[in-house]
């Protein structure tokens, strides 16, 4: 796939400086597309623009852009406090946490404040798209844009279209993930979409077997690492993304299918409840030092 010459985007709106906003900041600003990064409060912030940095300087230590080509990626972002400086934007993608609520909240104020024209991506990996944009008065103007982590090396973006969502919009959708060097991929707004839908079904079904002691952790993460190729196995993935997400994502995975094979190992369950959560609190699967 070649990369676009011309950027699609003239500003972007990043919504949430997390791990997400940051990585999707991070490859904008790469790109030569100025880029507006929020939060609510000074420390997110200070430290989404921290991770930025800290992305670029991996990007010159590789080779892939030169100490000039940084400072002036660095010059493209611009932390705010204010979701009014936005007002110029033409495209927003939200990184919010993965609440509907709040992502729904966030949609009903910024189509106050962008132009009526303005793309309005979010990121969720999970929730619909169409209840997402089912707050806002033109709802075809919402897509799911949906990156991965992490941002900066992941080749992937999965497009997804809300029942309103116009033609027109997902094609500026796809036009930007493909000129920050992305492969698209496009999903129907099911929940889980497909790679959230996968995964969630893996690891959920590596718990079953380490519960029923089909085998232990270490042979069922080195069977599907070595057996299938994947870069770690599901246990020591469900530890790196937090277990109470993974418990999230088949809860929302169990109510929008109504389908027995998505529910919950007991033991993941568990381990939510005893707040043994991966590596973010130095015990999951396997034990981690803090």
């Amino acid at each position: 796939m070649s990369t676009p010459a011309v950027s699609p985007v003239e500003r972007l709106l990043v919504v949430g400086s997390g791990i997400m906003g940051s990585g999707i900041a991070t490859v904008a600003v790469a790109r030569g597309i100025p880029t507006l990064l929020y939060d609510v409060k000074d420390v997110f912030l200070d430290k989404g623009v921290a991770v930025v940095e800290k992305n670029l300087g991996r990007m010159v230590e590789k080779g892939q852009m030169t100490p000039e080509a940084r400072a002036s990626a660095r010059e493209r972002l611009r932390p705010t406090l204010m979701l009014e400086d936005a007002a110029g934007a033409d495209l927003v993608m939200e990184a919010a946490p993965e609440n509907l609520a709040v992502k729904k909240e966030l949609f009903r104020t910024l189509e106050g404040i962008v132009p009526p024209t303005a793309l309005l991506g979010t990121n969720t990996s999970s929730l619909s798209i169409t209840s997402i944009a089912s707050t806002v008065r033109d709802p075809g103007r919402v897509a799911g844009i949906h990156f991965f982590n992490p941002v900066p090396a992941m080749e992937l973006v999965e497009l997804i279209a809300g029942v309103h969502t116009r033609p027109d919009v997902l094609a500026r959708a796809r036009a930007f993930a493909e000129f920050l060097g992305k492969t698209v991929t496009s999903s129907k707004d099911f929940p889980g979409f497909v790679t959230t839908r996968s995964i969630g079904v893996l690891i959920n079904e590596a718990a079953w077997m380490l519960y029923e002691g089909v085998a232990s952790r270490e042979d069922i993460d080195t069977a599907h690492r070595l057996g299938f190729h994947h870069p770690m196995g599901p246990l020591a993935l469900a530890d790196l993304v937090g277990i109470d997400t993974a418990l999230a994502i088949l809860e929302r995975l169990y109510t929008g299918f109504r389908d027995p094979k998505y529910r919950a190992c007991p033991l993941i369950v568990q381990m939510v409840e005893a707040g043994k959560l991966g590596r973010k609190t130095g015990e999951g699967f396997y034990s981690y030092g803090k």
